[in-house]
């Protein structure tokens, strides 16, 4: 009964958001205290949700401060040289334009951390999608794939959380997969190529021309493709919309760009090493940042000011997602519906054992925290591979193969940031991305398949 309660939350979750029926931060908070109620477990609600609130506190604070220190180097100027640079190697071209958001996200993603991959790409691409008259829908999407499937590297979470839970090496947990991710990583440039195909296409039979960047188009609205955003808050491409990259702007400080390059450098190297917890480190550069650039009073609140949707936007999100994890884990939902797949499977499925997992690994890696699939799910599907011959290297790799889709999870903290800082809609964003993230898992374990990483015993 808890699975099946389980499985209806997480079905009635993803019907109510894709279908706009209420917002996410609202179906994040409602639908799981509906179903624990349900359940019984209203007498534990208030502890599972404080205890989901005090596991995603940290992230919080990390996301608010990180968001108006990027928010500031925005205002600053900071990014306004590399969308300049962009408009010129993209030539005015959709096309290129999307092959580079793949590759940008690409480079930046080696550094294992999400949050900022996204806030660097967004900050940089966001004006020049607009511009262009390119839905941010299209952005948003291939980032997190592209994200997703560099996210494996063994300082990345998922590798890192395998590693842990079955006491494996990480480096030799990785390199093997190495050419099953490159397939991966060469499937999204594939669909990349072709919808900057497609968008050059409409967008030259729209205008009889190509539009060229700086002419203020308006993003993609209406009609039936599914890469169109559905609200006035995504589609909106007046020029109102790049005042933050205007050159004559109040906020720009070009004397100070430097200092400001220097300030990021510095903050993103002592994050990868871990100098300091990540909200701190943005904590303490937040501060030296409106110290240097905005040392009025008045200055300093007018930028926090000008980041409080954003920020209160990505927070609360953050903040409501904790009660869905708190009730998922709580209630012992995800045990239990672990549980009954391995119960559920016949004998004669387990030469084949490595495979599913690996095809099991794609949704329940978006249903679930890497947390709860990695520590919670994971020990128990080797442990039955084990019972059948199957060695723990071998299903830790079978699981990092669906992680393709796993960025575009509703419990995914940075996922928030991405669509909230290209005003994005959840919905949109998933009825577009959720298809290709598909299609891209099927490579990766195809080609894990093919070279031998998990194999038909």
């Amino acid at each position: 009964m808890i699975a099946l309660l389980g499985l209806c939350m997480v079905t009635v979750f993803l019907y109510l958001v894709m279908s706009k029926r209420l917002s996410p931060m609202v179906s994040l908070i409602v639908v799981p205290a509906v179903f624990a109620v349900l359940g019984g477990f209203a007498p534990d609600l208030g502890d599972m949700i404080t205890e989901g609130i005090t596991d995603v506190a940290p992230t919080a604070a990390m996301l608010l401060f990180a968001i108006i220190y990027f928010g500031i180097m925005i205002d600053a100027g900071l990014f306004d040289p590399i969308a300049r640079g962009v408009v010129r190697l993209t030539r005015n071209d959709p096309l290129r334009l999307i092959m580079g958001t793949v590759a940008l996200v690409a480079l930046v993603s080696l550094d294992g951390d999400g949050t900022t991959t996204f806030m660097i790409t967004v900050s940089a691409l966001l004006p020049i999608y607009r511009k262009l008259g390119v839905s941010p829908v299209l952005m948003t999407g291939l980032a997190c794939m592209t994200n997703a499937v560099l996210n494996v590297v063994p300082w990345g979470g998922p590798a890192a959380r395998a590693a842990s839970a079955l006491r494996l090496d990480p480096q030799e947990l990785f390199v093997p997969m190495i050419p099953a991710l490159a397939a991966g990583l060469v499937t999204v440039f594939a669909i990349a190529y072709a919808l900057g195909l497609r968008e050059r296409a409409r967008l030259r039979t729209r205008t009889g021309a190509p539009v060229l960047a700086g002419a203020g188009g308006p993003s993609v609205t209406g009609g039936g493709d599914d890469i169109r955003g559905g609200s006035d808050e995504t589609t909106r491409g007046g020029s109102a919309d790049f005042d933050v990259l205007a050159p004559d702007r109040e906020s720009l400080r070009p004397k100070l760009i430097w200092f400001n390059a220097g300030l990021t450098v510095v903050l993103l190297t002592a994050l990868i090493i871990g100098v300091l917890p990540i909200a701190v480190l943005f904590m303490i550069g937040t501060g030296l940042a409106l110290i240097v650039n905005y040392p009025r009073l008045e200055q300093q609140r007018a930028r926090i000011a000008s980041h409080a949707d954003s920020v209160v936007a990505v927070v609360a999100m953050v903040f409501a997602a904790a009660v869905f994890t708190g009730v998922l884990s709580g209630t012992g939902m995800i045990e239990q519906m672990a549980q009954y797949l391995l119960v559920a499977m016949p004998d004669a499925l387990f030469p084949f054992f490595s495979v599913i997992v690996a095809v099991l690994s794609v949704p329940l890696t978006f249903f679930m925290s890497n947390d709860a699939f990695y520590f919670g799910v994971m020990p128990i599907l080797a442990e039955a591979g084990a019972q059948h011959g199957i060695g723990a290297m071998e299903i830790a790799r079978a699981s990092l193969l669906g992680q393709p889709i796993h960025m575009l999870s509703p419990l995914v903290p940075a996922m928030y940031v991405l669509i909230g800082l290209a005003k994005v809609d959840l919905g949109d964003h998933h009825r577009f991305a959720i298809k290709w993230a598909l299609v891209v898992c099927a490579v990766v374990i195809a080609s894990g398949l093919g070279i031998g990483i998990i194999a038909i015993h």
